[in-house]
């Protein structure tokens, strides 16, 4: 079960429940984010208001859209994801899940928003970004340490091209050093590749975590080759996409 901090639903909110009674007039419903809570879903599917004192909420099927059903259940899902790794960190810390939610589960909720945007974050920025909201250095390791584990940075790929040429003597060797320094990144995470599709023209691909950092990249990439062929009195030009 995917808890939430607060003990009911807000008025409005999409919930996800498991049907577990059905009679003539609706169905009984267990709330999967809310421990212990249920719905009552009326055979007309219209809610028909906003009820916690009667032990349960009211809801309904047919004012939900398809796009709103769709995400809500891929939002479930991922913190159901969330809340096996928050149990794996718990778990490494010699504790349970209920500790794990009292100690900081609802607490990552407050701050990051959900379980697992606490854990993206960690697997991103490590401990520190944890630690600086206020997380328990011994949660923070453990918690980074189980999303590094499981959670894989999103991959950006882009691509843009290069046309170089020299007429000097040697030019095979300058165009080979060329291509050399746009893959020679220093110290930067970006990864670049180049190709040749067909000479003067050579394709520039950068992979990165960021769309951003990528574009500068790529773009420093060409420059580096470009810049490397003109000391050689050669000419280039750089292309962001391949021209139709």
């Amino acid at each position: 079960m995917v808890r939430k901090s607060q003990e009911w639903p807000d008025e409005g909110e999409l919930i996800v429940g498991t049907v577990y009674k059905v009679l003539n007039y609706g169905a009984f419903a267990k709330l999967e984010e809310y421990q212990g809570k249920e719905a009552f879903i009326h055979i007309s599917e219209v809610s028909s208001g906003w009820v916690p004192k009667k032990g349960h909420v009211d809801a309904s099927l047919k004012r939900i859209r398809e796009d709103q059903r769709t995400k809500k259940i891929q939002h479930w899902k991922i913190e159901q994801k969330a809340e096996k790794f928050l149990e794996l960190s718990a778990k490494s810390l010699g504790k349970t899940l209920d500790e794990a939610y009292d100690e900081v589960g609802y607490e990552l909720m407050d701050i990051f928003g959900d379980v697992y945007g606490a854990f993206e974050t960690a697997a991103d920025e490590g401990a520190e970004s944890l630690t600086e909201e206020g997380i328990p250095q011994d949660w923070a390791d453990a918690i980074t340490e189980v999303a590094k584990k499981n959670i894989t940075p999103p991959e950006v790929h882009i691509s843009g091209y290069v046309d170089i040429e020299t007429f000097v003597p040697n030019g095979v060797e300058v165009i080979i050093s060329a291509l050399k320094a746009a893959e020679d990144n220093g110290d930067e995470e970006e990864e670049i590749k180049v190709q040749c599709v067909g000479a003067p023209r050579y394709r520039i691909t950068v992979k990165s975590t960021d769309y951003i950092l990528a574009e500068k990249a790529l773009k420093a990439a060409a420059d580096r080759c470009i810049a490397v062929v003109e000391e050689s009195e050669g000419n280039g030009a750089f292309l962001r996409e391949l021209d139709n």
